[in-house]
């Protein structure tokens, strides 16, 4: 990738600290042609104030009417092209958990989900389960052997788990079997290339032998498998930027995003005030610090507008805290958009803020979808986004004489 040999060329020591929140699908839409999206509807003063201040602009994380997923939307915001380092759910989710993937390992992401008695899905997250339930089901899975292969079924939070695939022949091109609908019937695992046929013959025998364990649970007696992948391999921050860099983040999927980017996962925390604490606690010790706040996206899944405008609410009234450690470069982005009309990821571009002493003000007056698309940085690629941070950082020596 042209762009990494010159940011490893270009890229510079320093002092400077630089800030990335991520707001999971921050992006919204109006539920009125007209209206206000949930971030033009929440009341977020500190936002608005690093807009009047910074620069705005509106991220693409793939490419023009491209919606992407979460994989794909953090890998654009960390500076990997994600047309070009494709990575697949299951392995973020296996790495997230801390399960150490080998050269023979297919993982997949998995969903409990409710089936009818006619097998079809009703409830495509099993009634988003609790933990506690849900590793109790992961643990009626335990019994599961396919011959010629080891598997692996680790939980991961609320409804998802992991199952990893090790053994001979085994290759990650094997199409998803969630639906994206109630009403019908998983699907089946089918190869997408000769050489995963193996991998879809374990997938549909490891399904077909799960459902017999779990026909009796009330919620989690079916489930849909997705992104199956094997270990991919990126240039990590301290290769790349030249960062020791480190991830706050409570669900699994965005720390195995952290730590395949070479980041050091920090802290335990489980609220959003818990990961200010955690931030600050780590301070000293790095010069990148990726905070990721899930529930914009969840409300917007959930179609629950006025839910992700209280979330939105909510990480506005923790921006003081971290302006209070003196971060030379603040960033608040998102890594696609989750409207609630849709209750989906979209396609739409991402309000980004960017505030640092060096920004350029660009008339913006508020954090929002409107003024963003507006702004300094107008409508960006967000694989650009990592260059422009190390910019304004002063991390970036001069490109040519």
């Amino acid at each position: 990738m042209i762009e990494h040999e010159l940011v490893r060329e270009l890229a510079e020591k320093s002092s400077t600290k630089i800030v990335m929140v991520v707001a999971d699908g921050l992006g919204g839409l109006p539920l009125d042609p007209g209206g206000r999206t949930e971030l033009e509807s929440a009341e977020t003063p500190n936002l608005d104030r690093l807009a009047a201040t910074g620069t705005c602009g509106a991220s693409v994380p793939v490419l023009p009417g491209i919606t992407p997923g979460s994989g794909p939307g953090h890998l654009a915001l960390f500076g990997y092209d994600p047309l070009e380092f494709r990575i697949g759910r299951g392995a973020l989710e296996a790495t997230g958990i801390g399960f150490e993937l080998g050269p023979e390992d297919v993982a997949a992401r998995g969903n409990f989900c409710t089936l009818d008695a006619a097998g079809r899905i009703s409830d495509r997250r099993a009634g988003r389960i609790p933990s506690e339930e849900s590793f109790k089901v992961v643990e009626r899975l335990q019994g599961v052997r396919i011959p010629g292969v080891e598997t692996f079924v680790k939980p991961v939070k609320e409804h998802r788990f992991v199952v990893v695939f090790r053994g001979k022949g085994l290759d990650g091109a094997v199409a998803d079997t969630d639906p994206q609908a109630t009403g019908v019937a998983p699907l089946d695992p089918v190869a997408a290339s000769p050489a995963a046929a193996r991998t879809a013959e374990v997938a549909r025998e490891f399904v077909a032998q799960a459902r017999r364990v779990l026909a009796d649970e009330p919620k989690a007696n079916g489930m849909v498998l997705r992104g199956f992948a094997a270990k991919p391999r990126l240039p990590g921050y301290e290769e790349l930027y030249r960062l020791r860099a480190a991830a706050i983040a409570v669900y699994p999927m965005y720390k195995g995003l952290a730590r395949l980017a070479g980041m050091t996962l920090v802290g335990n925390a489980h609220t959003l005030d818990e990961q200010i604490d955690t931030l600050a606690a780590c301070w000293r010790d790095h010069d990148f610090f990726f905070l990721h706040f899930k529930y914009t996206d969840s409300t917007g899944e959930d179609g629950a507008f006025d839910a992700k405008v209280r979330r939105i609410e909510e990480l506005d009234r923790v921006i003081p805290r971290i302006e209070a450690l003196g971060p030379d470069v603040l960033v608040v982005t998102g890594d696609h958009s989750t409207p609630s009309l849709l209750k989906s990821h979209s396609w739409h571009p991402v309000p980004t803020v960017l505030a640092a002493a060096t920004c350029r003000p660009d008339g913006a007056e508020k954090f929002s979808e409107r003024h963003c698309v507006r702004g300094g940085f107008g409508i960006f690629p967000a694989k650009h986004l990592m260059l422009l941070a190390m910019a304004h950082a002063q991390r970036l020596g001069k490109y040519g004489a």
